[in-house]
């Protein structure tokens, strides 16, 4: 424990989650179970108030946040910054559906595509919502652009990877917990071992229209690759003209040290992934980016959601962006 962080634990008085929930917290724990689904197994803590790194339980007792909120939280939590942007939006409007366009959507998507380096912006709410998006981008690309004869696009993804919970994502997943018993599941995936340049490149055919990969495994343990792994898969991509698709949900955003984990291995993938942090913990906010050559083969009408690009989502990923390019 460093020397900061023992100081914050004896001016907070910091509990371990261990302790025993009180009768209050119990009782709130008792009535989540009751009435809740049950897909989460939380640890016993009821939390009422949050700043910066610490959290507040309904009984006063303080808690060193280390999750973040799997990384959604990046800036803290009740970032100052975040909160005036959202409140500065909730007064004006919040939600006009894509039928409209909002006077922040389009100075968000401008000034994301900046960060990344791309042109374009496909904004969505949650994290599987950006991966079932740029599935069906891949698709879209390989259809109308690479050639790839209909209903034969496959794509190729990692042993060990975690890109969400929908049907078609936990198709190529190969944890039992969220795949089994939700099949029959969705073809047109191909699964090799994560750092293993050799076995993705034997995996790959004419009609593969795009590598799915996470810069850093997260739910796998935090696996980070072999330093020439990215790279690798960039040259293979090139070679065989095939989009190179970085998952950074949960490594962007400056999580790393970096603004996107692939810089540390200085690649730059065809479509990035973003969500958690994206929200800056306040709102669902999550985006594909990439080039026009890419992300500009969707036509109107065949993708689309009520609340993506919604003016308070935009507001607040502004000033997300605005951080993390100061």
């Amino acid at each position: 424990m460093s020397e900061t962080v023992a100081r914050e634990t004896a001016a907070h008085r910091i509990h371990p989650v261990t302790a025993a929930p009180s009768e209050r917290q119990a009782e709130a724990i008792a009535q989540e179970e009751e009435h809740a689904a049950h897909n989460y197994h939380p640890l016993p803590v009821v939390v009422a108030e949050g700043d910066g790194a610490w959290v507040t339980d309904i009984d006063g007792r303080r808690y060193l946040d280390c999750l973040a909120a799997y990384s959604a939280v990046n800036f803290g939590h009740s970032n100052p910054e975040l909160l005036d942007a959202a409140r500065a939006q909730l007064e004006r409007i919040t939600l006009t559906s894509r039928a409209f366009h909002n006077d922040q959507l389009g100075p968000f998507v401008t000034e994301l595509a900046a960060l990344a380096g791309k042109d374009m912006v496909l904004p969505m709410n949650t994290g599987a919502e950006a991966v079932e998006s740029a599935i069906k981008v891949a698709r879209a690309w390989g259809y109308r652009v690479k050639g790839v004869p209909d209903g034969e696009a496959n794509i190729v993804v990692m042993a060990g990877n975690f890109h969400g919970r929908t049907t078609t994502i936990v198709s190529f997943s190969d944890d039992p917990d969220a795949r089994d018993d939700f099949g029959p599941y969705t073809p047109g995936f191909r699964t090799v071992p994560y750092g293993d340049a050799a076995a993705l490149a034997a995996a790959v055919d004419g009609d593969t229209v795009a590598v799915l990969v996470e810069p850093i495994q997260g739910e796998a343990g935090i696996v980070v690759p072999p330093p020439d792994y990215l790279p690798a898969v960039r040259a293979l991509c090139d070679e065989h003209r095939i989009l190179f698709i970085a998952d950074e949900i949960q490594s962007g955003l400056g999580r790393t040290g970096a603004t996107f984990a692939c810089d540390l291995a200085g690649v730059v993938p065809d479509l990035y992934l973003l969500g958690k942090a994206l929200g800056g913990g306040i709102v669902p906010v999550s985006a594909v980016v990439g080039d026009r050559d890419v992300l500009g083969v969707l036509r109107p009408g065949e993708h689309g959601s009520t609340f993506g690009g919604n003016p308070l989502a935009a507001a607040v990923g502004r000033a997300v962006v605005a951080l993390l390019a100061t």
